[in-house]
């Protein structure tokens, strides 16, 4: 992993995929999670991720705070239209990331011309609230997207997200008793290492097709 201005690289710059990914709303680009999916992506040399974080997460970095709001939407959308255009537009880019970071992704996809968009847990709504959806733009979304998701996460269930009208060009991959970062209880028998794998596997086979 290498540090790139407001970068965190993993993964050859010669790759012939680029994998520009975002945080949650709640933590930032290092996290475990985050770690784990872009070595593990990057592990075979053919993908180069490329993470970042957003205005609010930079400013909490710099003055060592833990707590501070989320940008508002229109900032959050101008930063993923900036991080496109410095690594050289949309076209052979790949876009997305963690919950928040992968919403954003997908709102802006379309627009930047996107070569496919990876949502890591995506918030279809927010806990408890399954009728405050964030699924419009989602209807006819263009671009190739692959949303992997834990079929317990609180953010949308298997049996929520099968009511949804959701674009043709969106397939979801479902990682048995994950949460919204894809970890299972122990009385599944499945591990968290299990899981990461199989989301990792999925990205990494979505990328080969596109």
């Amino acid at each position: 992993m290498s540090a790139n201005a407001d970068f965190l690289i993993d993964g050859p710059e010669s790759a012939p995929t680029t994998v520009a990914l975002a945080h949650g709303a709640g933590a930032p680009m290092n996290t475990s999670f985050m770690n784990s999916v872009a070595r593990g992506l990057a592990s075979g040399g053919e993908v180069r991720v490329v993470r970042f974080e957003f205005p609010y997460m930079r400013a909490r970095r710099e003055t060592n705070r833990r707590t501070g709001a989320p940008d508002r939407e229109p900032i959050l959308r101008n930063s993923w239209k900036e991080v496109v255009e410095r690594l050289g537009g949309g076209a052979g880019l790949v876009i997305g990331g963690k919950s928040m970071g992968g919403r954003i992704a997908s709102m802006v996809a379309d627009e930047v011309g996107a070569r496919g968009l990876v949502c890591l847990g995506y918030p279809f709504h927010p806990p408890g609230r399954p009728e405050k959806l964030r699924t419009k733009h989602l209807e006819t979304l263009a671009t190739p997207a692959l949303i992997v998701q834990g079929t317990r996460d609180t953010f949308g269930t298997r049996e929520d997200v099968a009511g949804y009208a959701l674009s043709p060009a969106i397939r979801v991959v479902w990682l048995e008793d994950g949460d919204h970062s894809w970890k299972p209880r122990a009385s599944s028998g499945r591990t968290e290492a299990q899981n990461m794998a199989d989301g990792v596997a999925a990205v990494r086979e979505f990328l080969a097709a596109l």
